[in-house]
């Protein structure tokens, strides 16, 4: 009797562009992380008051992880791609907000577009050094 896995047949998905694949990757993270922070404010002790700077984590944290990610697919210039990732993740983040709750330009979101420039850089220069297994 013949055997057939299923899987095999399946197609993989890949996306070419390394920025995209690594927003991609950047709104899992900043959505894990936005859960996180929401269970920390309900069931933890943490004030509302402290939350913009847990924020600035939670986007440091999402835009080191796509820029890793943009950094690998690139394969070269991983600080390049992934302070573009940083960019375009902070004017994505900057369009949601003003939409949905017209907030303006300020001091912290200059703060937030440096932030993620430079961790989604540093990101980017560590995923184009790992190799591929």
């Amino acid at each position: 009797m013949k055997t057939i896995n299923a899987m095999k047949n399946v197609p993989k998905v890949h996306m070419a562009s390394p920025l995209l694949s690594g927003i991609l990757y950047a709104s899992i993270w900043l959505a894990a992380g936005a859960l996180l922070l929401s269970a920390l404010l309900r069931w933890g002790s943490m004030q509302e008051s402290a939350l913009p700077t847990y924020s600035l984590v939670v986007h440091g944290c999402s835009a080191l992880a796509g820029g890793f990610v943009s950094g690998r697919r690139s394969s070269q210039r991983g600080w390049y791609y992934g302070g573009m990732l940083g960019v375009a993740y902070a004017v994505l983040v900057l369009l949601v907000s003003f939409l949905a709750s017209n907030t303006g330009f300020s001091g912290k979101t200059l703060t937030m577009l440096i932030e993620t420039l430079l961790c989604g850089s540093f990101g980017g220069m560590i995923g184009v050094n790992t190799k591929r297994s």
